[in-house]
């Protein structure tokens, strides 16, 4: 009996479930599939860090002492037929993909002639089935009570059965609007090497549509790498991660933020190391608990959450659309070529880097696609193909749950719609438009505020129950009806317009 493991493209870790579940250093196959990849017209820098990453780790596996295949292929059936011929596989091991459209597909492969076995994956906290049974006791699925539940299982920031600090959110501290000078810390890059050279030049031949910049790639790529990110974060910018962390700024890509989910989601980073070495950072440094708390909160409470849910929740969840909004994306989501300056920078930025922190995500691109009325299939694609960190279990509940309420609740207690006045409060990036955030009609108008109260007007039956939106919808109700009708026309106009 011979057993082979196949290690999927985020699943980079010498610890590996299925690895583990081996004695010995079994054959071990990774395959690049360009089929896989042209799936969605993925970011160019998506493709480069997953392939450059899965080199490097088969090099690390033959350094360890493992036979590694490595495949280029159209897809990944073929040269698993192959390889398991050759080296007479009789039990092909996987650790369960966190994908579940990857699950599905290798549950339909058919000829592979040998026993598919997956392990459980090992790469969350949590596992799906320790998940189920925390939310399976639950009436809501609220990300707050799971997160405090973590925080106790693990005794993090704990002391006892007590929060350190005497309370377990620290949020309303870390909503800062970015005023002055703000001497934001520099960003760990690195230089391509050769590997990752050659997937560069790689990416660059390849015909099929792809979308942004392949070069400057500055990611990491190794888990050395990953490791010297979490670092750099946690000496450089962890310290005043907090107060700004909601904050926007013209050419300030990354801010206070870690860079860290690239690497944690393909396996790179742990979610635990990560955690602890930021709660080790504040005992041994006296760091503000308010920045320590924001950042554990991210990975222990809202990465594992959405991971937790996306395995929770019915099958028909990818096709939620509780408002039925229908539009189609606009061109600009592909070039970042709009009038909006909030919506332009932060789409060119993701062109160049495949990044945008998480309240350029919520707050502008998908506020802006939700008062839109946009389709949420329509938008979760184009999230899954541009960031760098994208992945299905990501982006299905941060998209359709989170960011667009197309779940009509299951995740969020209340739509993040919002007009201009939060872009202008929490950015600098009106002072450079040609929209004015204050006004709700007319040429000047900020599109953000026509379509805020368009959405409200559109769905206040829907809203109306939604309790944490009573006191807006009572703004609504005081809104002359010509001024609303004027409202709608404009925003009507601007589908018909296409306009930027």
């Amino acid at each position: 009996m011979t057993i082979g493991v196949w290690i999927l493209g985020d699943q980079l870790w010498i610890e590996q479930a299925a690895l583990q579940s081996c004695q010995d250093k079994v054959p071990v196959i990774m395959i690049e599939s360009l089929h896989h990849v042209q799936e969605r017209p993925y970011h160019r820098q998506k493709l480069v860090l997953v392939w450059s990453a899965m080199r490097h780790f088969a090099e690390e596996l033959r350094e360890f002492g493992y036979p590694v295949t490595y495949k280029l292929a159209e897809d990944f059936e073929t040269p698993l037929q192959e390889w398991v011929k050759e080296n007479q596989i009789t039990e092909l091991r996987v650790m369960t993909p966190n994908d579940k459209p990857f699950t599905q597909m290798i549950e339909k492969f058919a000829s592979l002639h040998c026993k598919i076995t997956l392990i459980p994956n090992n790469h969350f906290l949590w596992s799906v089935e320790e998940f189920t049974t925390w939310a399976k006791r639950r009436k809501r699925l609220i990300m707050e009570d799971f997160y405090r539940e973590g925080r106790r299982r693990f005794q993090i920031l704990m002391e006892g059965d007590k929060p350190v600090g005497g309370q377990w959110n620290f949020d309303k501290q870390n909503r800062q609007p970015p005023k002055g000078k703000l001497n934001t810390p520099s960003t760990k890059w690195f230089e391509p090497d050769e590997i990752t050279q050659d997937v560069i030049v790689h990416v660059k031949s390849l015909s099929f549509p792809l979308y942004g910049d392949v070069e400057p790639f500055r990611w990491g790529v190794t888990r050395s790498q990953a490791l010297q990110i979490l670092d750099w974060f946690i000496k450089n910018r962890l310290p005043e991660f907090g107060p700004y962390q909601d904050a926007m700024v013209t050419g300030e890509e990354t801010m206070w933020h870690s860079m860290l989910s690239p690497y944690l989601n393909i396996g790179l980073l742990q979610p635990l190391e990560v955690i602890q070495a930021a709660e080790k950072a504040y005992h041994q440094n006296q760091l503000s608990l308010n920045s320590i708390e924001g950042f554990i909160r991210q990975v222990m409470g809202w990465r594992e959450y959405m991971h937790g849910i996306y395995h929770f929740v019915s099958a028909d969840y990818p096709e939620k659309n509780w408002f039925n909004h229908t539009q189609p994306l606009p061109e600009f989501f592909w070039t970042g070529e709009t009038k909006m300056n909030c919506l332009h920078q932060v789409l060119t930025q993701l062109l160049r880097t495949g990044y945008a922190h998480h309240i350029q995500r919520l707050m502008v691109l998908s506020n802006f696609a939700l008062i839109a009325g946009l389709s949420p299939q329509a938008v979760e694609n184009w999230f899954h193909a541009m960031f760098i960190d994208a992945y299905d279990w990501v982006m299905q509940t941060n998209v359709i749950g989170m960011g667009l309420f197309a779940d009509g609740g299951i995740l969020a207690s209340k739509p993040y719609a919002a007009s201009g006045n939060y872009v202008n409060k929490m950015s600098d990036y009106c002072k450079g438009c040609v929209y004015n955030p204050k006004e709700r009609v007319g040429k000047n108008a900020c599109p953000f505020n026509f379509f805020y109260w368009d959405f409200l007007d559109r769905h206040r039956s829907q809203l109306q129950f939604q309790g944490r939106m009573s006191f807006i919808l009572g703004h609504l109700e005081r809104m002359s009806q010509e001024e609303l009708e004027i409202i709608r026309q404009q925003a009507r106009d601007w589908h018909v317009q296409r306009l930027g």
